[in-house]
This record gives structure tokens, C-alpha cells and sequence, in this order.
């Protein structure tokens, strides 16, 4: 595109010698460019206020300041004005169409104006989109002015550039902001009542979005209630219309939001209405907005509607609920016509398809995902706002560490380095310093005191995964030999043995590096040290020369003072009507055949060691003697699930090798053993109970595999109650419908890690079962909760097995406890996760396994040596699959640092974003939503705002500078505010939400960083022949990006979805799908079609490649253009505003972090 030339002085490296961007040279174009815009047709000549100064974007690089002109949202901006005039003839609240100067009422409207309509009691029938143009006398905002009032006061007068970019041309608008001054906009606007559809909800985790039914319709039902989709109830969809007149009162406002009432003679008008029309809102006021029907076809939401159209006075979809949005701020994604905003589809309902699908349509341009259906002729201009590729950009970001790692491999001993990002496919060599892979720090540099932690901000965390999956062709874990005194260790702080202590008096006596301590040598551990002090043997042992390793731990550290035997798995399978019914029984006893013969084992044993037993239960309990000499299985059954027990104890838990024939025939009669079952009620309780007890009196540790249909509501133990509300999601009473139901549960966790026995819960439910109470206590004890709502074979079948072999195949110990150690003047206070503490030193979890990470926070007790090292290790002490007490031994050593600008250079942002979302997830049961927001904008404002005034070279306050390593902060930590598992509100189930904290709290940096910020790729446009990696390059997660004649694929280690435009190819549909229309297109598919084509083999390598890294399947969902599915698609769209009103997008957050690091520097 054509820039104006020298607009921008280019940047003098030398600080002394920095050029001041705020010169007359940007003044001098920009009055160059305002001469040439034209105001629209009928719109009086506006003052165009106008004053010096621009904002730069300063990012840090090598410890320099490096400039880019990144523009950014002008604060309190007074561009132009409308005028308005009142009719006095008019009732209060009523408005005559907009006339230019000079026209007098009596010479009768303007020919291309419609007269304005009189105000009615109830709704008139709503017409359907007009296909027609905009008449040309229809007020809309000049090129670049903003929409909405935006209270706030700068403290400075200066002036912000705003580049706007629109058909190859760029547009500077300077903008006055000052410090008395409020931007205002008035518009035409006439009062009408609102109707509003059915609430829509989300779907089930992976499920189709569902409507909430209910007798009057905007409230949800109880779960018991039927579904009913014989009835399109709402607003008509796409391809849908209305016929006869609706009543206002047909159908009630949303929650929350106060039903808007006619104003007529006599009434007294709102707060925000009460001053002259066509004035600007006085301070602190709210202006007018334009709401009411859903924008025209290619209208933008804040541009006056056609006179007489209707409009009431809520806020935008799209704006703030109590707060101004930014100025230029986006007002969401453009709707589908006739749909309201941000309702999913019913289950099963889809949008019928336009009659020009599949048909040419000429030159027209792709319009992409926010594009309204169509822009008739004549429509007028969006208004112009910053463009969101020239904000610090994500993929770039990674694209740039991926070519700085592409040919090298990372040395882990290089202190002060900052590791690869998880995202970079790189080779990692322990040196040293144990792998990124398994343990990443927030900082490489470690402060020297407190107060710089306090004046920065920026937490000392530590994110650990033990047992971290690596891959081949990097350095495995090691296994040390030692003698029978066991793992050498410190006398003081008892450190293990690791390669940063040191050997003195001639290899006899060495000093730990964590508590430097002196402590002796144990005989037969004694080598001569050579020249340089190191041990002759230094490299044949793995702890002296690697970051991790494991010791093979010796009876001292095991339970009862024996040594472990083999863990244990049982299978307990709910039997009741519902799992009958959907066919669970009959899959999982097919699914087990193939499992059972790979149970997990341990590198270079022949078989498997795991014992394995069986449980049924719906209102009893049925225990299976599966002992090998039977001819057959038998069953045993306790009917008393008050005091249940386990009735055998020979024949329960058998080897599975050694009892593989009766295991098999109890699996072929289970279906058919309870076909007639009726029981509908189910107990939990007595069921855990019993497993847990099995185990210890077997006096070994393992895993309760439980597979469930419902809520436990039959008289037993463990019963608990329907609590489902989704309306207080999202609200300050959330955490009372998120936290469990009872003591019962967390009473048995308490049991569970005594036992050392963790529990996997595999769920299908047809309603709410309190994930929050069963699934917290699952995944407390080192387990993970799975879902398969309104399970069908068909549907969840794949699904359900690929889920059950990666939980077999993954790495896994049992009865595990961890410990960090700090070097002198650091400590552990903080930890995040699935576990339980008894004490504040040591995690206890039942089984930790390859995807569950551990977040620590470390303080400061003692100021450390500005020329000394910091130390950290950690130690995991497990059971393994094969029945063997191991120690795992990570070690880190950072270099140290006084100087904020070197603290702020060896940042690593993945780990600090992963540490913030387990913050913020354990706050959620303890305060508000608003609080965990302004909780975590405080942090990233602080962080930034402490780099600006403390690293940066001096500027001017416009300025936002960005610390280069941080600069995708505000990017990620909007993300994380906006994210389901902070604010999920009623779209979404009280399970939903429970399971995604769950299964946040555990995820480790590599799955945080895509769930946050999901992984979008672009399918139509593969390179087929050069490609040498199985997964393309990313794009951004940006609504602009998805235009209309592409295929893309988002993946957020949750959930994966392919978006189909409107225009694409219709060979690329051909080749992917095997349709050759997008009308032709199954949106109910689950898995791609298996076809020939080069392309086809291309797009399923990638699936299966995404689906290889993600520890559950990821469930494919099929969303075309416009299709009823899409807006619930776009909430994933991040950098985008979303449905959510309360949401900002990329662009308008970090200018809202700019205005917060402007007032604390002010």
C-alpha cells in the first residue's frame, strides 16, 4: 500500500541522539490529507479540532530502544460532530429525521428521507432486511470517527495518530486529547420496545450449542424438563421469516437486563436522555446508543439507522456493561441477519443455505468471518480504526524463535538464556541444567532481592512437569547406581547428590550448593579429583554431569519399610438404564478386549506386571472373581451400599496374562448380563469406597477407572443434589455452584492418597452430574475427568477410544510425593495444581503422570550475592508401573542480577502465563469475577508500567513501551480474562465450566499457551509439495484472517473446529470433503472423509498430528459461513471482540493497559 513519504523520521540508534516525534512534519500531512476528505452527502461542515504530537510503540531489543510505529487509540477524541434537531411537535424521546442547516419543517422532509413512524405500545411486526440501499440522506460518521464516549481524562495535551487503512490509501487523522475535554459523538435516535429471542446456550465441552427451554421462554428449565425442538422459538434465522405481528410482550428480556419501555407524553425520560438532542452528553454521561434491531446488511453497529427505523437505549453488542469503550473501539462481530448476536443453533437445526451457494459471484471480494451477509449498494463507509497487524504480533513472535532455534541446538547450561518457546520444534540437550521440557522458570535471571520483585511485578514462578513425555531424539532420563546406603545426599538440608556441588579435601568432603554445607563423602563413593577439582568419574556418573536423572530408591523411602508391589487397575462400570441404552456397556467391553493387551510397563520389560479386577454397579454393587483356574467369571453382589465392603479378596485382582480367558468371557456377557436393566438411579459413594478399600487390603497403590452416566441421586452415600444454575455464572455467587457439594468427597480424596490409589472418571451424561464435586475429587488425587455428553457410538466412538489408549500409553507414577528445595535466600510459599498438602513443604498426589504440571511461586528470605548463583531442584519420589520406588532428581541454576533492566531481559512469557491462569483459577473459588479481572490487569499494567519508567530511555507519556520479551503480555492476558474458564457465563453449563478449570489447573505451558491463544490454519492454501513439516506455519487468531474462500482449522487443545467460507473453491471442497457444494457439506461430521487426493491426505496428516500432541482427543466440529454454529466459533476467535459484551478485543485492551500505564506514571 502507498504511505505518505517521511511521515515518520527514522530512528537514530544513539539515545542521546533519539529524534522527537512530535513534530509539525506529521502536522503538515495530515492537514495535506484532511483537505481532501469530503463529509458525506447532506452533512453540514463540522470544526475539526486539531493539535500536535504523535504516539509511537517502543518495543526493547538487545537491551536497546527500538521504535515502531505502531498506532494506537485515541483517549477522549472530539473529531466531528452531527447536527440534530428536535422536533417540538414530537413526544419526548421522539425524533424528526435528520435535516441540513437551513431547512425549515415546513417544507416537508427530504425526498430521500423516510418520514419518522409514530410510537406504538407494542412492538410492530419486524420487517425483513431490506435489499435496497441506504437513502444517501442518512446520517453516518465521517471516515475515522468514533462511535462512543470514552470517560477518561488524560493528563497531557497531545496528539494520537491513528493509520486507518481502506482500499490501498492511508489516512492520518490527528485527534486532540486533553485533559477537560470528552470525546462525544450524538447521533438520531428513536425509542422502541425490545424483544428478544430464546437464551442460546453453549454446548457440552466438544457438543453443539443447545437453546435453554423452559415454559416462558429466556429462562432455563430444570434438568428433568424434556427437550423440545418441534418449535422454532426466537428471532427467524438465516433463510427463515416472520409472519404475523409479534407482541412486545411475547417474550421477556434477557437476565439481567431491564425491559425498555415506550416513552411517551408525560413520561419521564432516562438519566442518559435527559438533555437536549443533538448536544453532546455532559461529563461522566452516558450517550444514547443506537441499539435496537440488528444492523442492516453491510451497516456497521454505531452508524445511524434510516429514519424511522427502530432503536432503543441498551448498550451495543459488543459494549462494555458498565464502563466506556474505548474510542474506535469494535462493536463485535458484524451478526447474521434475522439471528440475534451470539446465540448458538439449536441441536440438529442448521442454516439453510442462500440461493447463490455454489453459484459464481462475479469480482465480488471475500468479506471473511465478521462479514455481514451482504453490503448493498449505496451503504455506508465502516468507520476506520487501528489496523491489528501492526500490534506486537503472535505468529511473528513465534516465527522469529523458531528460525533463531531452527539449526542450533539449546544448550541448557547457558545461564541467563531464555529456553525456546513451547511452541519451537527444536532439540534440547541437557548440559547441565535439566530440560525446559521438564521444568521452565519465569525468569533465567534470578533478583537479588525482594524489592525488585515488588517494584516489578513479575513473579518468580516455577512450572514443573516430572515425568515429561521427551522426544527420541533428545537426551532420556538417566538411571544412577548407588550403593546400599541409598542416593548420596546433604547431612543439613538433604539436597541429593547433583552437578552443581562441590568436591573439596581431596574428593572426600563436598558443599552443597543449596544450604552450603560441608558434609562428608560417603566410602564408597569416594574418586579422586583432578586438576581443575572435578571428579575423575565426573562423566560416568548421570548426576554429576546432567540436570535430571533418577535414583532407584531403596526401602528407606518406601511405605510400611517394604517394598512396593506392582499397582493395580479397576475397572468399575456403571450399569444402569442410561449407560445400557446409549450403548456405553456394549463399546467399553469391546474397547477393554484391545486395552487390557497393552497394559502400561516399564523400558525393557516384556510384559505387563499390572493386576487388573472388576466392578458393576447402578443401585448395588457386583464384584467379579476373574481368578484364571475358573471356568467361568462369578459375580458377588452387596445390596447394603450403606456400609458396603469388598466380598472377596482371591480372584479380584488377578495378571492379567494369567487370567485372559475368563477376563474375555466375562466381557462378552456383560452387554448382554444387564440388557433389561431399569434401574435409572445410581450410586457413587459406596462405589469408590469399596475400590479404595480393595486396594489397601491388598497393600498396593493404583487406579480406580470408573465409567459413569449420571448424577449420584439414589439413597447411599456420596448422594448429592441437582444445584444447576447457570445464571450465576459469571456472577459473584458463582463459586457457590462451582465449589463441592459436601465433605463426603474431599473426605475421600484424604483416603485416596493414603492408599496412594488416584481415580479416572469417564462420563456420559444426558444432564448435569456436579462435575464440580466428583470431578474436583478425580482430579485432586492425580486423575483427569473425560466427557462424552449424549454419547452415541457414532458420534463419540473414536473419541471415546483414543482417549482410553492415551491414558493407557502415557507415563504414570503412583503414590508420588514432590519437593522443592531453594538455595539460600529463596523459598517455595505457592503452589497450584491437583494435589492435596498436609504440610507446606511436600505435594502429595495419589499418581502424577507426562501431563500434569505443577506451578510454584518462590519468595525471597535473604538477599542474595549480586556475583552468586541461585539453585533450585526438585524431587519427585514414585511408585512405577512396574512395582519399582524411584526418585526423580531435576535441577536448575540461574545466574543472579540487581538491575532491573537485566531481569526484564530473561523473562520467559509462556511460564508466566501459566502461572496466571493457576492463579487466577484459585482465586475463583474465593472472590469475584470482577475482582480476578482487575486482579490480573493490575498485574500486567504494573509489569509494564515498572519496565516504562525504570528500563525505558525517558519519552514522551504517549509512548507505550514493550519490554521485547514481554511484549505479547496484555495480548495473553486479555485472552485469559476473556477465556471460558474465567468468564463462562449462563451460555454455558455449571459442569462446562467446572471441567475446564479442572483441566486447566493441570495443563502445562505448552497446553495453556494454545488454549489461550488457539492455533489457526489456513487448508485451502497448503503448500503440497514443499512442505516438510506434517504441521503448517499458524496464522493469527484474528477475525480479518478468515476470509470467505478459505478452509481453516482452530485447534485449542480442548476443542478443534474447521470453518468453511462461503466462496471457497469448489475443487478444495472436492478434495477435502468429497462434496462439490458448500450446501452439499455433513456439519455433523466428526472425522474427515478418507479420499484419495493429495490434499485430503495433507489436511488428515495434520489432524492426526495435532491430535498426537494433545493428551484427549480432540473432537472435530464442521462450521460453514453464516451457518448457525459460527457464532459460537468466533468466541474462539480471541483477538476479536466476541458475543461477549463485556469483552475487549486485542486492539482496545492494550489500549486500555496504555491508558492504566498512564495514569500510574502520571
Amino acid at each position: 500500500m502507498n504511505r505518505p513519504p517521511q511521515l515518520y523520521q527514522p530512528y537514530n540508534p544513539n539515545p542521546s541522539q533519539q529524534q522527537n516525534y512530535q513534530t509539525p512534519l506529521l502536522q503538515q500531512q495530515t492537514n495535506q490529507m484532511s483537505n481532501k476528505m469530503t463529509p458525506p452527502q447532506n452533512l453540514s461542515p463540522i470544526p475539526n479540532y486539531q493539535n500536535t504530537g504523535t504516539l509511537n510503540s517502543l518495543s526493547s531489543q538487545n537491551g536497546g530502544i527500538v521504535h515502531s510505529q505502531e498506532p494506537f487509540l485515541a483517549n477522549n477524541v472530539a473529531k466531528q460532530m452531527k447536527e440534530m434537531q428536535l422536533n417540538p411537535q414530537q413526544p419526548h424521546g421522539a425524533f424528526t429525521q435528520y435535516r441540513p442547516p437551513g431547512q425549515n419543517l415546513a417544507s416537508g422532509p427530504s425526498p430521500n428521507i423516510t418520514p419518522p413512524r409514530p410510537l406504538m405500545t407494542q412492538q410492530p411486526p419486524i420487517p425483513p432486511p431490506p435489499t435496497h440501499s441506504l437513502p444517501q440522506s442518512v446520517a453516518a460518521p465521517v471516515l475515522g470517527m468514533p462511535q462512543q464516549k470514552f470517560n477518561e481524562s488524560l493528563s497531557t495535551t497531545e496528539t494520537l495518530n491513528v493509520k486507518s487503512y481502506a482500499s490501498g490509501n492511508q489516512i492520518h487523522a490527528n485527534m486532540p486529547i486533553n485533559q477537560s475535554s470528552q470525546a462525544f459523538i450524538t447521533t438520531t435516535t428513536t425509542m422502541t420496545n425490545i424483544t428478544n429471542g430464546p437464551t442460546m446456550i453453549a454446548p457440552p465441552i466438544g457438543q453443539p450449542p443447545q437453546p435453554v427451554h423452559s415454559n416462558s421462554i429466556g429462562f432455563p428449565p430444570s434438568v428433568s424438563q424434556p427437550m423440545n425442538f418441534s418449535k422454532n422459538v426466537g428471532p427467524p434465522m438465516t433463510g427463515q421469516h416472520i409472519s404475523g405481528n409479534i407482541p412486545s410482550t411475547s417474550l421477556p428480556p434477557p437476565m439481567g437486563h431491564q425491559p425498555t419501555i415506550p416513552y411517551g407524553t408525560g413520561q419521564k425520560m432516562p438519566s442518559t436522555m435527559g438533555q437536549q438532542i443533538g448536544m453532546p452528553p455532559t461529563i461522566n454521561q452516558r450517550p444514547v446508543q443506537n441499539v435496537g434491531m440488528p444492523p442492516l446488511p453491510g451497516q456497521q453497529r454505531g452508524i445511524a439507522p434510516m429514519t424511522g427505523q427502530p432503536m432503543g437505549i441498551p448498550p451495543f453488542t459488543g459494549q462494555q456493561t458498565g464502563m466506556q469503550p474505548l474510542s474506535g473501539q469494535t462493536m463485535g462481530m458484524s451478526p447474521i441477519p434475522n439471528q440475534q448476536m451470539g446465540m448458538p443453533p439449536m441441536v440438529g437445526q442448521h442454516m439453510p443455505m442462500p440461493q447463490s451457494v455454489g453459484q459464481p459471484h462475479g469480482n465480488r471480494q471475500p468479506s471473511g468471518i465478521n462479514s455481514p451477509m451482504s453490503a448493498p449498494v449505496g451503504a455506508s463507509q465502516q468507520p476506520k480504526k487501528i489496523d491489528p497487524n501492526q500490534m506486537p504480533n503472535p505468529i511473528q513472535v513465534m516465527k522469529d524463535d523458531q528460525a533463531a532455534f531452527n539449526e542450533e541446538v539449546f544448550l541448557t547450561s547457558t545461564r541467563g538464556k531464555v529456553p525456546p518457546l513451547v511452541s519451537t520444534k527444536c532439540r534440547i540437550q541437557d548440559d547441565g541444567n535439566c530440560s525446559p521440557r521438564y521444568m521452565r522458570s519465569s525468569i533465567y535471571s534470578m533478583p537479588c532481592n525482594q524489592d525488585m520483585v515488588k517494584t516489578s511485578g513479575i513473579p518468580i514462578a516455577i512450572v514443573t512437569t516430572p515425568l515429561a513425555k521427551i522426544p527420541d531424539d533428545e537426551n532420556q532420563i538417566r538411571y544412577v547406581l548407588h550403593g546400599a546406603g541409598g542416593p548420596v545426599r546433604c547431612n543439613r538440608c538433604k539436597a541429593y547428590m547433583n552437578p552443581f556441588m562441590q568436591f573439596i579435601d581431596g574428593g572426600r568432603r563436598f558443599i552443597c550448593n543449596i544450604c552450603n554445607h560441608s558434609s562428608e563423602v560417603p566410602q564408597d563413593y569416594f574418586c579422586h579429583l583432578d586438576h581443575q577439582g572435578r571428579r575423575v568419574d565426573m562423566f560416568e556418573r548421570p548426576e554429576l554431569c546432567f540436570g535430571s536423572y533418577e535414583f532407584i530408591a531403596t526401602v528407606d523411602y518406601c511405605k510400611s519399610g517394604k517394598l512396593p508391589s506392582p499397582p493395580a487397575f479397576i475397572f468399575m462400570i456403571d450399569v444402569s438404564y442410561q449407560s445400557i441404552q446409549q450403548g456405553m456397556v456394549k463399546i467399553l467391553s469391546e474397547e477393554l478386549r484391545s486395552r487390557l493387551e497393552n497394559l502400561p510397563k516399564d523400558v525393557g520389560m516384556e510384559e505387563s506386571v499390572i493386576k487388573v479386577g472388576f466392578m458393576t454397579y447402578s443401585t448395588q454393587l457386583h464384584f467379579y472373581n476373574v481368578k484364571g483356574n475358573l471356568p467361568q467369571p462369578q459375580m458377588m453382589v452387596v445390596t447394603d451400599v450403606e456400609d458396603a465392603f469388598v466380598p472377596l479378596q482371591d480372584g479380584f485382582l488377578v495378571n492379567y496374562n494369567e487370567a485372559k480367558d475368563v477376563i474375555n468371557s466375562f466381557l462378552d456377557m456383560l452387554p448382554e448380563m444387564f440388557r433389561e436393566a431399569r434401574e435409572t438411579e445410581v450410586i457413587l459413594g459406596p462405589v469408590i469406597k469399596c475400590g479404595v478399600e480393595a486396594l489397601k487390603s491388598a497393600g498396593i497403590s493404583g487406579k480406580l477407572y470408573i465409567f459413569h452416566s449420571s448424577l449420584p441421586i439414589a439413597e447411599a452415600p456420596g448422594k448429592l443434589k441437582n444445584r444447576e444454575d447457570r445464571k450465576l455464572l459469571a456472577t459473584d455467587k458463582e463459586k457457590t455452584i462451582l465449589m463441592p457439594q459436601g465433605n463426603f468427597y474431599m473426605n475421600l480424596v484424604k483416603d485416596c492418597i493414603d492408599a496412594g490409589v488416584s481415580i479416572d472418571l469417564f462420563l456420559f451424561p444426558n444432564s448435569y452430574v456436579d462435575v464440580a464435586t466428583i470431578g474436583l475429587m478425580v482430579t485432586q488425587t492425580g486423575g483427569q475427568v473425560y466427557r462424552y455428553s449424549f454419547f452415541k457410538e457414532v458420534t463419540h466412538g473414536k473419541q471415546f477410544s483414543s482417549d482410553l489408549k492415551k491414558n493407557f500409553e502415557r507415563t504414570v507414577g503412583f503414590d508420588a510425593v514432590m519437593r522443592l528445595r531453594c538455595s539460600t535466600g529463596l523459598r517455595p510459599v505457592e503452589f497450584f495444581g491437583s494435589f492435596v498438602m498436609n504440610n507446606t513443604t511436600d505435594v502429595e498426589l495419589a499418581s502424577i503422570d507426562s501431563e500434569k504440571a505443577i506451578a510454584i511461586e518462590i519468595k525471597h528470605d535473604d538477599k542474595i550475592p549480586e556475583d552468586g548463583v541461585a539453585y533450585i531442584q526438585n524431587a519427585l519420589l514414585y511408585t512405577s508401573v512396574s512395582g519399582q520406588r524411584r526418585l526423580r532428581i531435576h535441577n536448575m541454576a540461574f545466574s543472579t542480577c540487581s538491575q532491573l533492566p537485566d531481569l526484564y531481559r530473561c523473562c520467559e512469557l509462556d511460564t508466566i502465563v501459566n502461572y496466571l491462569s493457576k492463579f487466577a483459577l484459585r482465586q475463583v473459588l474465593t472472590s469475584t469475577p470482577q475482582a480476578i479481572k482487575e486482579s490480573l490487569v493490575q498485574k500486567c499494567v504494573q509489569i509494564l508500567a515498572c519496565y516504562r519508567q525504570h528500563c525505558a530511555t525517558p519519552s514522551t507519556s504517549g509512548q507505550l513501551i514493550l519490554p521485547e520479551c514481554m511484549k505479547l503480555l496484555p495480548l495473553y492476558v486479555n485472552c485469559l480474562i476473556k477465556s471460558d474458564v474465567l468468564a463462562g457465563g449462563s451460555e454455558m453449563s455449571s459442569d462446562d465450566r467446572a471441567f475446564l478449570m479442572q483441566a486447566c489447573l493441570s495443563m502445562g505451558p505448552a497446553s495453556s499457551a494454545s488454549y489461550f491463544y488457539p492455533r489457526v490454519f489456513a487448508l485451502h492454501s497448503l503448500d503440497l509439495d514443499h512442505d516438510d513439516d506434517i504441521i503448517p506455519e499458524q496464522i493469527r487468531c484474528l477475525g480479518e484472517k478468515f476470509q470467505e474462500n478459505g478452509v481453516y482449522l482452530l485447534e485449542n487443545t480442548i476443542s478443534m473446529f474447521i470453518w468453511i467460507g462461503l466462496q471457497v473453491n469448489p475443487q478444495v471442497l472436492q478434495d477435502i470433503f468429497n462434496v462439490k457444494s458448500i450446501g452439499q457439506l455433513d456439519v455433523d461430521m466428526t472425522q474427515l472423509p478418507e479420499l484419495d487426493t493429495p490434499l485430503s491426505k495433507r489436511v488428515r496428516q495434520i489432524v492426526e498430528a495435532i491430535q498426537s500432541e494433545r493428551q484427549r482427543f480432540l473432537k472435530l466440529t464442521v462450521v460453514r459461513q453464516r451457518d448457525k454454529l459460527e457464532p459460537w466459533f468466533k468466541h474462539y476467535i480471541v483477538e476479536d471482540t466476541g458475543f461477549n459484551t463485556s469483552h475487549l478485543s486485542y486492539v482496545d485492551f492494550l489500549c486500555h493497559v496504555h491508558k492504566e500505564i498512564r495514569n500510574i506514571l502520571s
